[in-house]
């Protein structure tokens, strides 16, 4: 072999090497922005889903126990167990600045399915309040609660964001609605969407994965009135609502609690 022949072998010797290390120095992908799963505390309100199917479970189901509830809400609600009334608020949603806190206790087995139909008041579809004086606005809500075991004190549920919300009546579509000195529901600024209750939502089976999760809201944001400050809420607690606090005036949640 001649010595151009060994130069050239050499030189392409090196180019592979060198290729190789550069290749070898590419940086691995980010994983930095990849989603966090966040698992529920099993003590507190969880999404409606299925629990595993042991004999722990079957037996604790059998269980009942008296549970203590207690709700406020700007301005009205309907707590129900499966689709059986427990408590309504006791100040009609037709009363405006109705707010007012309630406690109720009432046996229950786990799984617990409970339902809320959460309303902010309003005089028509407009969804405004104090039509025609001074004082025409946008009103908004909040709901907060918590549940207690009787028997050993023990919080066995909260509002918070594992509830699952969906939102049947929002209005207005515009918020220059509430300054219109002749607000018609329907017409111009003040358009609305009205829906009926989705049949059957308050059975345990009721799919509500398309539902979202409950927004959260804070005390401030709120502003809590009368009968906020008679119950000592957990920090677990939370406001919640629909996504938007002012023109979501009809909510319905759902959840289901299981045995911690």
């Amino acid at each position: 072999m001649n010595y151009r022949a060994c130069y050239i072998l050499l030189g392409i010797a090196c180019l592979l090497v060198s290729c190789g290390h550069e290749l070898g120095s590419v940086p691995p992908p980010s994983y930095k922005n990849r989603a966090k799963v966040v698992t529920a505390v099993i003590a507190q309100a969880t999404a409606r889903v299925a629990p595993s199917n042991n004999s722990s479970n079957s037996s604790n189901s059998s269980q009942s126990i008296n549970v203590k509830a207690e709700l406020w809400a700007d301005n009205w609600f309907a707590l129900y167990l499966n689709d059986q009334l427990i408590k309504e608020d006791s100040v009609p949603i037709t009363t405006e600045r109705s707010f007012d806190s309630e406690t109720v206790t009432f046996p229950a087995t786990y799984p617990m399915h409970f339902n809320v139909i959460l309303k902010d008041y309003i005089q028509n579809d407009t969804g405004l309040e104090y039509i025609g004086t001074n004082r025409q606005q946008i009103g908004d809500g909040g709901f907060i609660g918590q549940f207690t075991d009787t028997a050993t004190g023990a919080t066995i549920g909260v509002t918070n964001e594992w509830w699952k919300c969906t939102v049947i009546q929002t209005a207005p579509l515009d918020n220059a609605c509430a300054a219109e000195a002749n607000p018609i529901a329907g017409q111009g600024a003040c358009g609305f969407i009205a829906l009926p209750e989705p049949t059957d939502w308050k059975s345990p089976t009721f799919d509500t994965s398309k539902w979202l999760a409950a927004s959260l809201y804070s005390a401030d944001q709120v502003g809590p009135k009368e009968g906020y400050n008679d119950i000592s809420w957990k920090p677990e607690a939370k406001f919640i609502w629909g996504p938007d606090l002012k023109t979501n005036n009809t909510v319905l949640c759902s959840v289901t609690v299981y045995k911690p």
